[in-house]
């Protein structure tokens, strides 16, 4: 008979609050069997499940994706079409995390740059700071005309 774990052990073990294992059963993301008391009971394979939940969290994914993109299939039931859906979905992911990684980068230069400048704060100094801040709005809106654009061509007929 394999070991089945209380609501209570898996928070201990995994360091998740009982009310979100609670959430996770409601929603249909880990849905552990339940005894003749109601009390649920999590299988080994919950645990991994909801390992894999906590690690693709702290990879910026929502609860929404998990559930909808994952599905959490058992590995006798995962087709090469399944994998191949996850592996672009999780290439799609990657692309969106390096864009926020490259804004990112701008915003830090741009802060530390202007921390710069007020510290020493001298026309040249002033001028580089005013260059940097003319060329991220450059391309913020030269982003946002074509994010408009895009939107625009998508309802012409």
């Amino acid at each position: 008979m394999k070991k089945l774990y209380s609501i209570q052990e898996v928070a201990q073990m995994l360091g998740i609050p009982k009310d979100t294992l609670r959430y996770y059963d409601r929603i249909g993301i880990v849905s552990p069997i339940r005894e003749g008391n109601r009390y649920r009971r999590y299988s080994k394979d919950d645990l991994i499940d909801l390992m894999n939940i906590q690690i693709m969290q702290y990879a910026d994914f929502s609860l929404e994706e998990i559930r909808g993109v994952f599905g959490f299939q058992r590995m006798e039931n995962i087709t090469p079409a399944y994998c191949e859906e996850v592996a672009a979905f999780l290439d799609a992911k990657n692309t969106e995390i390096r864009t926020k990684i490259a804004h990112l980068e701008k915003v830090s230069r741009l802060l530390h740059i202007a921390a710069e400048t007020l510290r020493d704060l001298n026309p040249e100094n002033d001028q580089r700071l005013a260059e940097i801040v003319r060329k991220i709005y450059r391309e913020m809106r030269k982003n946002e005309s074509n994010i408009f654009e895009e939107g625009c061509n998508e309802h012409q007929d």
